[in-house]
């Protein structure tokens, strides 16, 4: 019996073994057949596992199989202890969670598994915050935002478990250098702005919007992932115990949440939204240091090269946007996702974007005009609205007015002297 259990167990490790190979891109199928053949040849004589022999022929490395191996073994864990599940890989990790894809057997469909690390399962805050994730995803339902189905524990794995997205996230394209045509980067922030719209019509902020959370499925729908940061704008306690300290990515980083504010609002968002538009569109981040506290001292310090100095292919509206999403002061950023749509969907129809406009004064303007960067909040000034000045022009005009008369008569009175 023992020698059929283990028969049984190589081979399934080889599927697992070849599968995930594949998978990951170590091999091709081309590989992978050759040794599946060549191990069908040598059965009888000199049998070989699939890692065996690819680790012969040089397929994989040392180190590449010691991860799937390890990647299997995870695997296999998740599926004995995660019921209802059948665990088919591992899609990636993070310094807080190990994502899995697997099948839910009761409705039989494709979903995407996250598991709490075991070195953090004993840490009562971080499965409080795992717990947290889970259901604040789940108060949202929205055709660009990751649907959560299910947060659970079994046998001391904590578990949540989503919808699974198909494609790539926008990371990976700008990893690889690729910079986003306006009419790409249009289609791409349309959709995130929806998405975070319908969050912060929830009463909840993301809090770290950034190219690694932000998904592109194979029909082009964007997907905005992992609430591990979001926060409700009605948590105080939350917002109090967190005071002081900065929550988010330092590439995106929006300059109150580095202060650590206690009124976060959806602004924040805006500012980290418009930080990974910038990155779409010049192919690089707003700042850029050798440690992250300078990146973050940039983003609370330093003015921003305007985009368009970077790719002069951009449109001046563009560069006008992302300025105004990334002000510093959040009181000159766009006061909501709403009031951000009008502009990029008159973008993408070749008007201009008469909100970010607004937020502009005439010496900013020139600046931008002659080629000089700006920070557009670097003055503590007064912005005014249209009907504000038009008032002051009308009052002027009755100034001059009156003066004149003064002037008259008082020119009348000397001449009857």
């Amino acid at each position: 019996m023992a020698p059929n259990d283990t028969r049984g167990d190589t081979t399934s490790q080889d599927t697992l073994f070849g599968r995930m190979a594949l998978e990951q891109r170590l091999c091709t199928e081309e590989e992978l057949q050759r040794c599946l053949e060549d191990q069908k040849s040598r059965a009888a004589d000199d049998p070989s596992t699939i890692e065996e022999l690819m680790l012969e022929y040089g397929f994989v490395t040392e180190t590449q199989a010691e991860r799937l191996e390890s990647t299997i073994e995870e695997s296999r864990e998740a599926h004995r202890r995660i019921p209802g599940y059948k665990v088919l890989g591992k899609v990636g990790s993070g310094a807080m969670a190990v994502v899995y894809k697997a099948r839910q057997l009761s409705l039989d469909r494709i979903v995407a598994v996250k598991i709490l690390p075991r070195r953090y399962t004993e840490k009562s805050d971080y499965v409080k915050r795992f717990f947290k994730e889970g259901k604040l995803a789940a108060k949202l339902n929205h055709n660009n935002i990751v649907q959560a189905i299910d947060v659970g524990e079994a046998g001391g794995l904590y578990y949540f478990v989503m919808e699974f997205v198909e494609g790539k996230s926008l990371h990976e394209d700008l990893s690889k250098g690729k910079v986003f045509s306006e009419k790409e980067a249009l289609e791409v922030l349309i959709q995130l702005a929806h998405a975070l719209a319908h969050a912060h019509a929830h009463g909840m902020i993301h809090r770290d919007v950034k190219p690694k959370n932000i998904m592109i499925n194979l029909d082009g729908v964007v997907k905005l992932a992992d609430m591990g940061l979001a926060r409700l704008t009605s948590d105080v306690e939350a917002a109090e115990r967190e005071k002081g300290k900065a929550f988010g990515t330092p590439y995106y980083i929006a300059p109150e949440q580095i202060r650590g504010e206690v009124n976060l609002d959806g602004r924040a968002d805006i500012y980290s939204l418009g930080a990974t538009f910038y990155h779409m569109v010049t192919g690089r981040v707003p700042f850029e240091a050798s440690t992250p506290s300078e990146v973050m001292r940039k983003h609370l310090k330093e003015p921003m090269t305007p985009p368009d100095h970077i790719n002069i292919a951009l449109t001046a509206g563009i560069s006008e946007v992302i300025e105004v999403m990334m002000a510093k002061k959040k009181k000159d950023r766009y006061n909501s996702m709403e009031e951000l749509l009008i502009d990029l969907k008159a973008i993408q129809e070749g008007r201009a974007p008469l909100q970010a406009r607004q937020k502009f004064n005439i010496e900013t303007l020139e600046q931008l005009e002659e080629g000089r960067p700006v920070d557009v909040q670097a003055a503590d000034e007064t912005l005014y609205t249209e009907e504000t000045v038009t008032r002051y022009r009308i009052g002027l005009v009755i100034l001059m007015a009156v003066i004149a008369l003064l002037i008259i008569f008082f020119a009348t009175y000397v001449a009857m002297l």
